[in-house]
């Protein structure tokens, strides 16, 4: 790779971080062909881009960057590949997933929305984050509770009893 090719691919890179709100860093030396076609395939139906980098262009990538990546720099060593998400848990599900048939790839490092999760022990905790969509159902689901449970109070045998008190109160007021 000559040097104009390598800052070229630097700049392209340094743009994809900067567009990224989410990119996870993983080992994935030792799968063979097969494997490495299974997880790029998976990582495609889980809408993630995976690229294989070199350690030292993506430090100059993450140095040119605008976001801070000093936390990432320990874990650029080895074989090196960048999954890059739209949701924060979508690698991490395709990587534990994965790794019920295999021992790669294993986690080296993560970058969710400014936070930053180094080491492989955190697996588990980035399979629970929960997507912006996951967050706006619980919280419809939080809001419409309490309606659900007066509505089903009313429709209850008692419910004649509660509508008759909220009658009564209504009419006295007047």
């Amino acid at each position: 790779m000559t040097r104009e090719e390598k800052n070229q691919f630097i700049d392209e890179l340094t743009q994809k971080l900067n567009n990224a709100s989410v990119f996870y860093l993983a080992d994935i030396a030792g799968l063979n062909a097969d494997g490495s076609s299974k997880l790029r395939r998976s990582c495609f139906n889980g809408d993630i881009q995976l690229e294989v980098v070199k350690n030292t262009l993506l430090k100059k990538a993450m140095e040119k960057a605008e976001g801070n990546y000093d936390e990432l720099y320990s874990t650029l060593v080895g074989n090196t590949s960048i999954m890059f998400a739209t949701t924060g848990n979508g690698p991490a599900k395709v990587i534990k997933e994965f790794r019920k048939k295999s021992e790669k790839p294993i986690l080296k490092g993560a970058f969710i929305e400014e936070a930053i999760y180094i080491g492989d022990e955190n697996l588990d905790a980035l399979v629970a984050i929960k997507s912006k969509e996951e967050l706006i159902g619980d919280i419809i689901g939080l809001l419409q509770s309490p309606a659900k449970n007066v509505i089903s109070a009313l429709q209850a045998n008692g419910g004649g009893k509660i509508a008759g008190l909220v009658k009564t109160l209504s009419e006295r007021s007047e």
